[in-house]
């Protein structure tokens, strides 16, 4: 049974790494067990961990669930000086999705619940998991 998961992303750079996560997942790390390496808990379970080293080619995309992909767009933009990137939809598909770099090369994503209901379908299902 699996019951946790952990994903890990390397930058060059630690210092300008841990800041470039801290300011993206908007928190401060869960984990810092050592130096260059720390570690943010997203979910109950779920980990993102950062540590210094080199970026693997071709890995990813890690994609976070958000509310709104346009409003997290615009504050990464603004804040981290992403590009801009696309924002993607299918008729068939319930969600919206979108994948951008970090300055290491590390493909990073977000995907919006097109309908709220579903959102909260999830987010219930989640919770009632851990349980």
């Amino acid at each position: 049974m699996i019951f946790e998961l952990t994903y890990q992303v390397r930058v060059t750079d630690f210092e300008e790494g841990f800041r470039w996560y801290k300011t993206l997942l908007n928190k401060e790390p869960d984990f810092t067990p050592h130096e260059g390496f720390a570690e943010w808990e997203l979910m109950p379970g779920a980990w993102l961990q950062v540590a210094e080293g080199i970026p693997s080619e071709g890995s990813g995309p890690l994609r976070l669930g958000v509310r709104s992909i346009e409003e997290e767009r615009s504050r990464l933009v603004k804040d981290l000086g992403v590009n801009l990137f696309e924002i993607y939809e299918r008729k068939e598909v319930p969600v919206k999705w979108a994948t951008f770099s970090d300055p290491w090369g590390n493909q990073i994503g977000f995907f919006e619940y097109i309908y709220e209901s579903e959102m909260h379908k999830r987010v219930t299902a989640i919770l009632r998991s851990k349980e």
